[in-house]
């Protein structure tokens, strides 16, 4: 009996344990479905759905606890998430816009450069979730039908009772006063409002979130700003805007043409899935009508519900996206240059044969104006070597893609990041108080800003910047004083966990440039934007340079400061044959920056006379392993010797 009893006990145990362990696995499988369900999109095709008609307040009120201006994904999330943490918000915007969404849903750039990392499954998923995420699972995929993408932003808004929103605004002014102590010489208090019909409004707000693509807001309430690449040492250049164009009777069956021609290609670059397609890198080369002003690069492809495409690829230059009147300049040429990209494309590759232009989005894809000047700046070494901040508010690791600034430029891809986060310092603007700025125009430099732009860090930069405003007026401090403080950042970012956003620490082993022995040098071409390693992160550190290659990085490096490089660096090759061929010598590198400074002396003089001037230290020679033959890293180094002690002039 006893031994009976023993085994019926056993065999109990071992049903209850496997029933457990059944249970268990359903449970994981249930939540792999609800992760999956709810962080990613359906990626596919759906049913057309009809737009819905935006609707705003009948009677906006004369004071809110916030105000958001914009009505970009990054207005919109900032709106919500104040609205969700109990604030009394007016979203307002100042574009002649029917719906939400901006530049995904007008400029129809309807495929969105996702942030992302792999879970534990092996699987993707976004980087910055919270209200990104939330929009994102309503979508199509990573490509979406911007009708659909314009009802998600609007269910999210229009479900908030606490937001009251305006559209179509005529202006938008800050109302500002100046500061009572502190960094600041000036406080927004709200905004002045010229409406729709006319009638003039002034709202008072506690705090003011600028959402407009270029820091509208901040610029007129005296926030500092840098324009374009002038903090590159070139003022005039800044990146291309787009006109996103529409083809109709792409039919699943021309898709999957586009899907066959692109995934049978081994070039890397090249992709489509049932929502994207990215590829047709030799549409390069198509013969554009006006060169100074357009070009065409590979073509970025998102679907619609209808058997449409958007197209993000032709390239317009040397627009002021400040100046109403060059934005429709651009506007028209691009509308004028399109009939004739359709043209080519048609004739190019069979799968286009029977497509027809369907029209031009509302509004431009302007890339780049203003870059805030911020309590922090982010920087190309933050992106380099995938810093945590102590106040991260949210994630990159979209590759640092810097656009052609002309037609005869070719644009770069500076490096690919792991993840690097934004700090909340980056969206308080010096010298004004009461006012956050999110989206590109907050404070990056130009070169991260190629890489940070991107919807969903601007979205997630929105959410904190609205949850920030309710923690400051809780604490009692102004923004910038929220912005010192590691408590009150803390219990922000406590906050921002619990409605959905993972704003955990982290840390990236150093990646194998940051090994290099000669990793300093990397640093000073990288920061003066003079080298790109592509989407490899291969910035060819120990390949061979030559007096070719020498002469144009110090030509590059001459933007630093052009009054400490009144001589020509050209020079240095003048009577060389095959410059480009020849081993370059560590007396011919030295020489090249000798002509540059307009100083005299032969190659064999040169180096002594750059030592003379503390302007090669003896640690860069003795790292130079072939004085005969130098490499990039060498070259790099030379250049970070001679940039730092002209900055220290500069500065002394």
């Amino acid at each position: 009996m006893g031994s009976e009893s023993t085994s019926s006990n056993t065999s109990k145990q071992r049903t209850v344990i496997l029933i457990a362990i059944l249970l268990a696995a359903l449970a994981a499988c249930a939540a792999l479905y609800y992760w999956y369900s709810h962080r990613h999109a359906v990626s596919k095709p759906g049913v057309p759905q009809k737009l819905e008609q935006v609707q705003s307040v009948k009677n906006v009120k004369d004071s809110y606890d916030l105000i958001v201006v914009g009505t970009d994904p990054e207005g919109i999330a900032a709106a919500v998430s104040g609205a969700r943490n109990g604030l009394k918000t007016l979203l307002v915007d100042g574009r002649d816009r029917p719906i939400l969404g901006g530049l995904m849903t007008l400029g129809w750039l309807n495929s969105i450069d996702m942030v992302t990392e792999k879970n534990s499954l092996g699987q993707h998923e976004p980087l910055n979730k919270g209200l990104f995420s939330e929009w994102f699972k309503h979508i199509e995929g990573d490509s979406f039908d911007v009708t659909t993408a314009a009802n998600a932003f609007y269910d999210m808004v229009k479900k908030e009772p606490n937001i009251d929103l305006l559209l179509k605004a005529k202006s938008i002014e800050p109302v500002v006063a100046p500061a009572s102590g502190g960094n600041a010489a000036s406080v927004v208090q709200g905004v002045k409002l010229t409406k729709a019909d006319g009638s003039q409004q002034t709202v008072k707000a506690k705090a003011v979130i600028d959402a407009t693509q270029d820091g509208d807001i901040a610029a007129a309430a005296g926030a500092p700003f840098t324009y374009g690449r002038a903090d590159m040492g070139d003022p005039n250049a800044k990146m291309p805007v787009t006109l996103v164009f529409k083809l109709n009777n792409v039919t699943p069956e021309v898709w999957e043409q586009i899907r066959k021609r692109l995934n049978g290609d081994n070039n890397p670059d090249t992709n489509a899935t049932e929502m994207s397609a990215a590829g047709y890198g030799d549409m390069k080369d198509y013969p554009s009508t006006n060169k100074d002003r357009v070009a065409m690069r590979g073509l970025n492809i998102g679907r619609q519900n209808d058997n449409s495409v958007l197209i993000n690829a032709l390239q317009i230059f040397h627009v002021d996206g400040l100046d109403p009147k060059q934005l429709q300049e651009a506007m028209e040429i691009g509308k004028a240059e399109i009939p004739h990209v359709v043209d080519y494309m048609k004739s190019k590759y069979p799968e286009f044969k029977n497509v027809e232009l369907g029209g031009f989005a509302p509004e431009l894809y302007v890339r780049e104006t203003r870059h805030l000047e911020a309590e922090y700046r982010l920087n190309i070494l933050d992106v380099a070597e995938n810093r945590d901040q102590w106040d991260r508010i949210a994630f990159g690791s979209y590759p640092v893609d810097i656009q052609r600034l002309s037609y005869a430029d070719y644009g770069t891809v500076v490096l690919n990041p792991v993840k690097f986060a934004v700090p909340f310092r980056s969206l308080v603007p010096l010298k004004v108080d009461g006012l956050l700025v999110v989206g590109r125009a907050a404070g990056y430099d130009s070169l991260p800003h190629g890489s940070a732009r991107v919807i969903p860090v601007g979205m997630a930069e929105g959410e904190a910047a609205g949850a920030a405003v309710k923690t400051a007026l809780d604490a009692g401090v102004t923004l910038r004083q929220l912005s010192a403080s590691k408590e009150l950042i803390g219990k922000l970012q406590d906050g921002l966990n619990k409605q959905g956003m993972e704003l955990k620490p982290f840390t990236i082993k150093p990646q194998p440039y940051m090994e290099h022995k000669e990793y300093a040098g990397l640093k000073a071409v990288l920061e003066l934007g003079l080298v790109g390693g592509g989407y490899s992160n291969d910035f060819k550190l120990d390949e061979a340079s030559n007096p070719k290659r020498m002469v144009n990085l110090v030509g590059g490096a001459r933007k630093m400061k052009p009054s400490a490089f009144p001589g020509d660096a050209g020079a240095a090759i003048a009577n060389m044959a095959d410059a480009d061929k020849k081993p370059l010598t560590l007396d011919q590198a030295a020489y090249t920056v000798v002509r540059a400074l307009g100083l005299n002396g032969t190659p064999e003089q040169a180096v002594q006379l750059l030592q003379q001037r503390g302007l090669i230290k003896p640690e860069t020679i003795a790292l130079i392993a072939n004085k005969q033959s130098l490499t990039n890293a060498d070259t790099w180094m030379l250049i970070k010797d001679a940039r730092d002690v002209i900055a220290r002039q500069a500065a002394s």
